[in-house]
């Protein structure tokens, strides 16, 4: 009872949040936008010890053993808790501009070979600004971002659905020829995702698309995974990707989170792009 009652005090305290903090970001100077940060994670924090027991804590202590290595795109919008309702021991995590290994290798790698994660998984997500950013001009960013951006291999003429798949599709072919020799030997299963809280695929705000195990990229086959996995021999298949044209070519790509989406991203991208519904 007393745990009950301190967690919903804990709760009634998060949730009284002064008018003036509810101001728009930015409005508010440096000290009052750090100081209600740092007391709006120091609340989340307390409700989080009040709701896990001290055997949930002592399992963390003894070490990890991650289920899979993930690699997701920095976007705050996208979070493990979208697709892992708890993701702490699960998901060895990854973020990057773009959901990439060409500029996370070495923690792919040690997510890979000393972690032994059995699944290496790249994900996705709509609207994404990596993407509007790559298909538009970013020749103004600064050399790091652009260093990033340049590693993304698509072509310039996707609209940003499509993109973000292309991407995924690319992230796993480079994945599958790094790591050959775990795939043919069937010690990692590679796959390619796409969170989609956007509903741009249409089935559903929130919905997490499998749209690739192993190079495989068919729904129907997709959807037996059992068979899919004990069937497959993995021969590393280069990543098909058009040269990208300059970044001059275009006007700049959208920012994340404000990226206007293109004419036809309204719709599922063509079936060679589109997100599988799973």
């Amino acid at each position: 009872m007393d745990r009950l009652f301190k967690l919903l005090f804990i709760v009634c305290l998060a949730t009284a949040i002064p008018a003036q903090a509810l101001d728009a970001h930015g409005s508010k100077d440096q000290s009052t936008e750090v100081s209600k940060f740092l007391g709006d994670l120091k609340s989340d924090n307390s409700v989080y010890m009040v709701t896990h027991k001290i055997e949930f804590f002592a399992g963390l202590a003894k070490g990890q053993t991650p289920k899979a290595t993930i690699v997701t795109c920095s976007d705050s919008r996208v979070q493990a808790n979208m697709f892992d309702r708890a993701p702490e021991g699960d998901l060895f995590t990854i973020r990057n501009i773009g959901n990439q290994l060409a500029t996370a290798e070495g923690s792919v790698e040690y997510g890979v070979h000393h972690l032994h994660t059995p699944i290496l998984m790249f994900i996705g997500h709509s609207r994404c600004g990596a993407i509007a950013a790559v298909g538009g001009n970013y020749s103004k960013e600064s050399a790091a971002i652009k260093k990033e951006l340049d590693t993304i291999g698509i072509p310039k003429d996707l609209g940003n659905l499509e993109g973000v798949t292309a991407n995924v599709h690319n992230q796993v072919s480079l994945a599958m020829i790094k790591f050959s020799e775990e795939v043919s030997d069937g010690h990692l299963t590679v796959i390619g995702a796409v969170m989609d809280f956007a509903d741009d695929v249409h089935q559903g705000a929130g919905k997490f698309h499998v749209i690739n195990i192993n190079g495989e990229k068919d729904p129907d086959k997709l959807a037996n995974v059992s068979a899919l996995i004990a069937k497959h021999k993995a021969k590393p298949v280069a990543p098909k990707v058009e040269k990208k044209a300059d970044s001059h070519d275009k006007p700049a790509g959208a920012e994340a989170g404000h990226a206007k989406p293109d004419a036809h991203d309204d719709h599922a991208a063509p079936a060679e792009h589109a997100p599988a519904h799973h």
